[in-house]
Parts: C-alpha cells; structure tokens; sequence
C-alpha cells in the first residue's frame, strides 16, 4: 500500500463513535487534541514521516519539546527556579527515584516523612522504606488514615513530623480512594507532592512545593510520560546507589534527553497543554471540574440508593467512588450504563463498588448523562 492509499483510507466522513469514559487511567484524551494528531499521525506538517518517526535530537522535535513545557510553565505559572523534567516510567518508578535522589547521599544520612491517606501514598512509604531498611536513610510515616478505609485525611495536630527532614511526602489526590487534599501541608520540608490525578485539574501555587510529580494517563496524555517539575536546589543530591537514569541532574543537564524520551507521549501532552490553554487555562477549567464534581456528589447524596464515604472536606474532583444501597445489582448496573454509553465504571479491586473519573476531558455533558443514568437505575430498583 503507498502512501497516497494509506491517506486516502484514512480519511473518513463517519460520524465519531465517542462514548462517555470515565475511566481512570489510561483515561479520555480530548477528541479535539486526538483529532488533530489523527491528522498529523502520517505526515507531520508536511515532513512525510509521522511525529513518531523522528528523531528526539531533530530541530524539528525540539521545537516540539520546547512548546509543550513552555506551554506548561505558562498553565501552571512555574517559577524559573523550577526545572520541568518529561521522563519515562510513570509515577510509580519516582517512588523510588525520590529517595533515590533526596533521602541521603555519601555525607548526609537523611530523614523522609511521609503522610499516607490511601493506596497511592502507601505504596510510596512502602518502596522508600526499601532503601531505609538497606541503610539509605530514615523513613518515617507521619500518619495514616487506614483505620478510616482511606476515607479522610488525619488531622495535622496527629502528625508525628520529623525535626530536619530532607522531604515531606503526600499524595494530593488518591485515584482508588477518592480523596483529596487541596491545601499543600504547612511543614518545614520541602513538599514533595504526588500529583499525577489532579494537576492542571485548577491553579496551585507550584512556589510551595519542592517537587511536584505527576503520571501523564489522567490530564496530561497517554501512558508512558510522567512530568516532574522539581526546585533546583534539589538537585545534585543523588546517592551513589541512583541509576544514573534516575537521576535528576543527569536528566536536568539533558533536558529530559539523556536517552530516547517517551517521543509520542511528549507531543501529545504539549496538544493537551495548548488545548487548555485554547479553553482559557486553570481557572476556567476548574470552574467546569467543580461543576461536574458537584453534579455528580449531589446525585449520589440525594439519593438513598448509592452512597459516597468519603469525608466531605477531602471528596475528589476528580475521581468519585460510590457504592449501591444492594451490592448484589452492581452486575447490573455495570452492564446497563455501559449499553447506555457509560463506560469504565466499575470501582478498584481493592474498594469494590463504582468509580467515575471525571478528568479535564471528561465533559459536563458526560456527567448529566450518567447522573441521568443513576436516577433511572435507582428508581427502577427502588
């Protein structure tokens, strides 16, 4: 097949079959952003060859590069100060690469305190303390919410902090769970914030934390990327144990290019950065991510039929777990939402029940819908 065939198969008037996703990651892309590289995916503003196909070190994919941080930088108002790493792994592989590069080194056997308030920040102490047990620092859990099911957030004044830490570690939002913090703690140690559901959900102020880190298949792209924007004077703490893929510096002095970064997945969150910028930024996002969030938390308490656990003051934006008043129609309810269009409901092995994801590309319209959905399910089942 030549290129002209493979074009024209490409092209198609057939309406776009879209279902409302509320999956939590891999999660929806906006169809603007997958239109637009669906145009692009064969020939990349006329180059003949896909954005895939080219090389990381071309001019043309580092004009790429640059757009998308410098687009970034602009959304959430980073300070110079900040470097804006793209590398591969996802969120989970900085579990290790944080202690890695911050906990201790050759002459400083540091302290790490970490907050634990669901699956995400537990698996984070649990990969730290690895390497405190081998003699690479202390590792200290402030407080866990796991008496509660993960369904708040300990209160500060039982928070066993530590004098001198090198870093303080929380999960800002807990996908499984549904919980949510949305003031950065007040500590001493630089903030060290797992962001990967809920940034660029609204504007935070990047200026108080250390490291802000984040996995790409929620609000930024596709799996494969996670961002990491970490203070400068945070680096070059690495210890002689770090991969030097692991490293922040390495990849600091490279500009994320210390070997083949994650191409595709790049050029997809710079279209998902200039998308938002094109919708008015954060704050307007934002305003929309309340609305669906508040649509959907009102269905749930007005009704005697489903239920959400989870403290008030910590319910997520972004993620919304809920169960059925009978467990026994979960079955049901998940087959007939998604013969209605409604897919990826069904809650974490761990938690059990329903789960809606309601990320930046998730639209109002998707939400009605399933709201709609749940007063029509609990009324049959009443």
């Amino acid at each position: 097949m030549n290129q002209e065939t493979a074009a024209a198969n490409l092209k198609t008037d057939a309406p776009l079959h879209r279902l409302h996703n509320f999956c939590a990651g891999p999660a929806s892309l906006p169809t603007e952003v997958l239109l637009k590289a669906q145009a692009e995916m064969l020939d990349w503003q006329g180059r003949g060859v896909s954005i895939m196909e080219m090389s990381h070190r071309s001019s043309d994919y580092i004009k790429v590069a640059e757009a998308a941080e410098s687009s970034l930088r602009r959304l959430m108002q980073i300070p110079d100060n900040y470097k804006v790493l793209f590398l591969q792994g996802g969120a989970t592989l900085q579990f290790s690469a944080i202690p890695l590069n911050l906990l201790a080194n050759e002459t400083n056997n540091g302290k790490a305190d970490y907050l634990t308030t669901g699956a995400w920040s537990g698996k984070a102490v649990k990969e730290a303390k690895r390497y405190a047990d081998l003699g690479l620092g202390q590792v200290n859990e402030v407080a866990t919410s796991k008496a509660s099911g993960f369904t708040t957030v300990p209160e500060q004044s039982e928070w066993q902090l530590t004098e001198g830490a090198e870093y303080f570690h929380y999960c800002a939002n807990e996908t499984i769970h549904g919980v949510q913090i949305f003031q950065p703690p007040e500590v001493d140690a630089p903030l060290i914030a797992d962001m990967s559901s809920c940034i660029l959900s609204e504007p935070i102020d990047v200026s108080k934390f250390g490291m802000i880190y984040a996995g790409a298949q929620k609000n930024i792209g596709p799996a494969g990327l996670v961002i990491v924007i970490i203070r400068e004077d945070l680096i070059g703490k690495a210890s002689a144990w770090c991969p030097a893929l692991l490293d922040y510096a390495n990849q600091a002095a490279k500009e994320s290019m210390l070997n083949t970064p994650a191409t595709y997945s790049w050029y997809l969150a710079g279209l998902v950065f200039e998308w938002l910028e094109q919708r008015g930024g954060l704050e307007v996002i934002a305003k929309t991510n309340r609305q669906k969030a508040e649509l959907l938390y009102k269905t749930i308490d007005e009704s005697d039929f489903y239920s959400n656990k989870v403290d008030v003051n910590y319910r997520s934006i972004m993620n919304v777990p809920f169960t059925l008043k009978d467990s026994s129609l979960d079955g049901q309810f998940l087959a007939e939402a998604e013969q209605a269009g409604l897919l990826n409901l069904k809650g974490h092995r761990d938690v059990g029940g329903m789960r809606a994801s309601i990320y930046n590309a998730v639209s109002l319209e998707s939400v009605q819908a399933l709201c709609d959905f749940m007063n029509e399910f609990a009324s049959k089942h009443a």
